[in-house]
């Protein structure tokens, strides 16, 4: 505890790195509105200006809101969810021939073929986001917006236009499957209680 006393009087430098990237989370809007009037330019706040400057607070959004072992768990849960309903899915769709599946190290590709195209998606453990690469919608990246009244349950959330993963995939995969799909029905994917 001492340590993480002396560490918010003389910056971050003596901290863990978990520790370091925590603090520096935790006070990136005060410290970034102090920052902008600091007239030294070296420290606002403990937190060196380099920091400040080189940080998108969009990208730590996630990061103050789940720690690393619920992101990696729901994370986890969810590739692996959705890597085995997208290879039921292939197999009831026999014209998809040539489509193929592959998950490992926490990436997710499935490949359907002319004229549909690859998906990928990925765990980006830094930013404690889910990225999705799209043929039909393009890249978006997915905050885990938790539920506060159960443990290790939410859905992942595209903030810029407030669509979940699993309703992006509903949308997007049913016209390529030519059948009725439930990307909704799959762990973090509901937004009830939320």
């Amino acid at each position: 505890m001492s340590l993480l006393l002396s560490s918010f009087r003389h910056g971050t430098r003596n901290l863990p790195r978990c520790a370091s990237v925590i603090y520096r989370t935790q006070n990136v809007r005060v410290g970034h509105r102090a920052a902008l009037h600091a007239s030294d330019g070296h420290q606002s706040n403990g937190i060196p200006r380099r920091y400040l400057s080189s940080m998108n607070p969009n990208d730590f959004i996630a990061v103050s809101l789940i720690d690393s072992v619920t992101f990696e768990t729901v994370c986890s849960d969810t590739l692996e969810s959705l890597c085995d309903y997208f290879e039921l899915l292939v197999e009831d769709a026999s014209f998809l021939k040539s489509a193929d599946i592959t998950y490992g190290d926490g990436v997710l590709t499935v490949n359907f073929g002319n004229p549909y195209g690859t998906y990928v998606i990925n765990r980006q453990s830094p930013n404690r986001q889910i990225w999705l690469s799209s043929p039909t919608s393009g890249p978006k990246r997915y905050d885990f917006i938790p539920d506060k009244s159960k443990v290790n349950e939410g859905f992942w959330l595209y903030k810029h236009d407030g669509v979940s993963l699993h309703e992006l995939l509903q949308k997007e995969i049913a016209p390529i499957v030519q059948k009725e799909v439930d990307f909704l029905s799959l762990p973090h994917s509901n937004r009830v209680g939320i």
